[in-house]
């Protein structure tokens, strides 16, 4: 069909944890521009079990660019050459005819490869279940209009929300640091009532769960913000460090 593409894929394949693992080119033809980069994955996948060798296995779900499973690293970037999007958002209207395209995992010590370009990101999990919740007195809630929050307060709060935990910011960090997502997930409850009792505990237990997943240390290179498909802000970083920095103090 006119318009449509040629490429080679070089795509990472290990069998497990244990596993070397390689690079493995696959020509892909006849490729729509109007295709998200995963339904490419899934035409190549299909056209690999037709010929009986094993599927890449790669990570998915929702497609709307709000889950963050979709974790490869194409062309060495995380999500890929665009800015703003996850993978699943990615069109192969971004490549032109005749490119080689280079996908690999997350690559972490804190986040181990499964298989292919599938990796364990439970340690985000863990840092969470660490200290990213609220303790409330249960009974009826309490009138939200009788919550006062600031509207600075309540923007900041809601963008840091926005983190969906994808890992791209370890993945591009040279220190495969985990700053950018922990801060986020601190910031999102240091910005509001609620999380005010156990602001200063909360960071220290998430800081040390982070440090104790094995994730490197921030240099303020600035590209975890870069690369992130949901724009967290460094601002985050900042106000966790002086949380935490009071928290040592008292």
């Amino acid at each position: 069909m006119s318009g449509n593409m040629n490429l080679t894929l070089k795509v990472w394949r290990q069998k497990n944890g244990n596993d070397k693992g390689q690079l493995v080119n696959y020509p892909v033809k006849d490729v729509s521009p109007d295709m998200s980069f995963l339904e490419m994955f899934d035409v190549l996948n299909e056209e690999l079990v037709q010929k009986g060798d094993e599927p890449i296995a790669f990570d998915h779900d929702c497609r709307e660019g709000i889950c963050g499973a979709c974790s490869m690293f194409i062309d060495g970037r995380p999500h890929g050459p665009k800015e703003g999007i996850t993978t699943c958002q990615l069109h192969m209207r971004s490549f032109k005819d005749g490119d080689t395209i280079v996908v690999e995992p997350w690559r972490a010590k804190a986040f181990p490869v499964v298989k292919d370009l599938v990796v364990d990101r439970s340690a985000f999990d863990r840092i969470m279940a660490s200290g990213g919740f609220v303790s409330v007195n249960t009974g009826n809630a309490q009138d939200a209009n009788n919550i006062l929050v600031s509207k600075v307060d309540a923007d900041q709060a809601f963008e840091a929300a926005a983190c969906i935990g994808c890992g791209a910011c370890v993945a591009t960090c040279k220190n495969a640091s985990a700053m950018l997502f922990v801060s986020a997930k601190v910031s999102q409850l240091a910005l509001l009532p609620q999380g005010q009792p156990e602001r200063m505990a909360r960071v220290e237990n998430m800081v040390a769960q982070m440090d104790k997943e094995g994730f490197g240390n921030c240099t303020n290179t600035g590209a975890c913000e870069v690369e992130c498909p949901k724009g967290i802000s460094l601002e985050n970083i900042a106000r966790m460090n002086r949380d935490y920095l009071s928290a040592s103090l008292t």
